[in-house]
């Protein structure tokens, strides 16, 4: 068990007679991603905004870093917020009359001084160097979620806060902006995020689900069997490396059908082979889409993969690539990247 970073115990808000959050009891650790899901009006966005000091409980109690957020002044949850919290909207809320630049060194301004030199940074970090001038009318929506970014983490908050991210992005920038959250759960900063998205939610360490303001399931997300799938692919398909049964996810996946035995050695399945090379293909995408976006260079088989569903769009908009930045050939798919038989068997898609 890791070290417990948020806690809820009985946590209910009501509005008149309607119970919007219903003795809610939950917790999340340091460095967890957490997804928060449900139907309209299931409590999501009060959660939120209860977590970040925008919103009071009506009963229970919550706390965050072992502070009571209920015992807190006005004054003590405006510092509460600007110390431990990053807040990142589907609504972007970028002061339009600012640049990028000074939109981000206002959150500098509220927290303590503000320091061109490292908001810059912060910014460039996002892919933004070049657009450090722009008024938000100036940026596109992507471009703007991604000041958002920057401004929320330009004070190093543990807790990032995140209500619909991608709500009014294209498959593209929805892409973008997720591998930059991944990134940041990556580097130790717990992230809750709502989302009605299932393929967002998938992304994460872990689903809450939310009903009438009650919790109504928690599961383990898909992370990491992604990840053993790339891994797998790489070694089996690429490298014809042999792989023990003991090796991380191998048992689950003979048990699912994914694996099998083929002449003494593991192998994928017709239907492992399909699923892998699925999400490969979206890994690699990912990796190509940074780095011609973000100028981002990250490890072979690192980002958060595009969203299933949106993988030829996103192949489209990159003028169908063979390779990742790595040198990795990326597995064709449907009718977006019909190739023939013989360049498939040199990927080693077709058997």
């Amino acid at each position: 068990m890791g070290t417990e970073l948020v806690r809820l115990e009985g946590l209910s808000r009501r509005f008149g007679a309607l119970r919007a959050l219903d003795d809610l009891t939950l917790s999340i650790e340091e460095g967890e991603w957490v997804a928060v899901t449900g139907p309209s009006g299931s409590g999501k966005t009060t959660l939120l905004n209860i977590l970040s000091g925008l919103d009071r409980p009506s009963e229970g109690c919550v706390r965050v870093g072992g502070v009571d957020l209920a015992g807190l002044s006005a004054r003590e949850l405006s510092r509460y917020r600007q110390r431990t919290v990053g807040l990142v909207f589907q609504q972007f809320h970028l002061i339009p009359y600012l640049t990028a630049l000074e939109n981000v060194m206002l959150a500098q301004y509220v927290h303590s001084m503000t320091d061109r030199g490292e908001a810059e940074e912060a910014l460039r970090r996002v892919g933004l160097g070049e657009r450090l001038s722009h008024l938000p009318s100036q940026l596109s929506g992507g471009e703007q979620q991604r000041v958002c970014l920057a401004r929320a983490l330009i004070n190093q908050p543990p807790l990032i806060l995140a209500d619909e991210p991608t709500g009014n992005l294209d498959a593209v920038n929805e892409a973008v902006v997720m591998s930059l959250l991944g990134d940041l759960h990556q580097r130790g900063h717990t992230l809750v995020l709502v989302t009605h998205d299932p393929t967002i939610a998938s992304r994460a360490g872990r689903e809450i689900r939310l009903e009438h303001g009650r919790l109504a399931s928690a599961g383990a997300g898909t992370v990491e069997l992604q990840s053993v799938l790339v891994d797998l692919w790489r070694r089996i398909e690429e490298d014809g490396e042999g792989v023990s049964v003991a090796r991380r996810g191998v048992a689950d996946l003979l048990a699912e059908g994914l694996l099998t035995y083929v002449d003494g050695r593991i192998a994928f399945t017709e239907a492992g082979r399909e699923r892998s090379a699925a999400v490969v293909r979206r890994v690699r995408l990912a990796e190509v889409l940074l780095e011609r976006t973000l100028h981002s260079a990250e490890e072979c088989g690192g980002p958060m993969p595009v969203a299933a569903g949106f993988e030829d769009q996103v192949c489209a908009f990159l003028d169908h690539p063979a390779e990742c930045p790595h040198g990795r050939p990326i597995p064709p798919g449907g009718s977006c990247c019909a190739v023939p038989e013989m360049t498939q068997l040199a990927l080693g898609i077709a058997r």
